[in-house]
């Protein structure tokens, strides 16, 4: 018994020489993933707070490089090549940085991601992209830096960075068209299916490009779907069709989804359909 007792305060104390305590950081580390038209973007960094303190001018000097958070390196991760600015940027990884001003940031895009903090020696051909964005203010205080994505379309993001009373953003545009364009000519070059006719005709739709294909298109999926074409699909065959100026085919594809819809219980596509219909004069 006195054997066992002795191996159990062996153990005990083995584990308290050990012991770590474990305690949250200040600044605690961040992951944004968003999607944008057909590239990924990947954000990594580190979220300081204010805790009663003056920022810009004090904290983070105006005209000083600053880390763009805390820790090691803002992150941004692309999956296909960017436009920053006037700015071609390769995919990849970069490490962003930014000189804040009174009225104005200036926010660097830098090819090297490796360091704590700014790199001890700065190097200019590193810089793949420079933009100088305006400040807006805000009417409340953000007492945590954070960085959004913010205005997002098919083609492009703002990459917002919020702190203090301050907000900045800096546009970043993907090259969606022409991988979108790509993909169709290669799905009509080859055997397309009813869903490649349909995601073609509405990418036309959304993007404004020549209606009068998309409406060949729309038509060709609708026939190719036969009684299976669904309330969602009808309708973008109804906008198609007013968009293309036939507003008496705008109105029996709408119908069509209409009912499709009530028969589904979809109240949002009913509510969609009639508005088109009352807009329409068909209701």
């Amino acid at each position: 018994m006195k054997k066992l007792l002795l191996i159990l305060l062996a153990i005990t104390a083995a584990f308290s020489v050990n012991a770590q305590i474990t305690t949250p950081q200040p600044s605690p580390f961040s992951k944004l993933e968003q999607k944008v038209g057909l590239t990924d973007i990947t954000l990594e960094y580190s979220r300081p707070s204010m805790r009663d303190r003056v920022i810009f001018g004090d904290l983070v000097p105006y005209g000083t490089l600053w880390r763009l958070g805390a820790n090691a390196n803002t992150k941004i991760t692309f999956s296909t090549d960017v436009t920053i600015g006037e700015n071609k940027v390769k995919a990849g990884t970069y490490a962003i940085f930014a000189t804040p001003k009174e009225t104005s940031w200036n926010v660097v895009f830098y090819d090297d991601a490796s360091n704590w903090g700014t790199p001890q020696k700065w190097d200019d051909s590193k810089v793949v992209a420079m933009v100088n964005a305006e400040i807006y203010p805000m009417p409340v205080k953000i007492e945590t830096f954070t960085m959004t994505f913010d205005d997002l379309t098919n083609s492009s993001a703002v990459l917002g960075m919020l702190w203090e009373s301050v907000y900045v953003g800096v546009k970043i545009e993907v090259p969606t068209d022409e991988m979108v364009l790509t993909s169709i000519n290669e799905a009509m070059n080859g055997t397309p299916t009813a869903n490649d006719y349909y995601a073609a005709a509405v990418y036309y739709l959304q993007e404004g490009k020549d209606i009068k294909q998309a409406k060949t298109w729309i038509d060709k999926a609708i026939e190719m779907a036969g009684d299976k074409a669904q309330f969602w699909q009808l309708r973008q065959q109804s906008l198609i069709y007013a968009k293309s100026g036939d507003k008496s085919g705008a109105i029996a594809a709408a119908k069509k989804s209409l009912a499709a819809a009530e028969a589904a219980g979809n109240a949002d596509y009913v509510k969609m359909n009639k508005d088109s219909l009352k807009e329409w004069g068909a209701m």
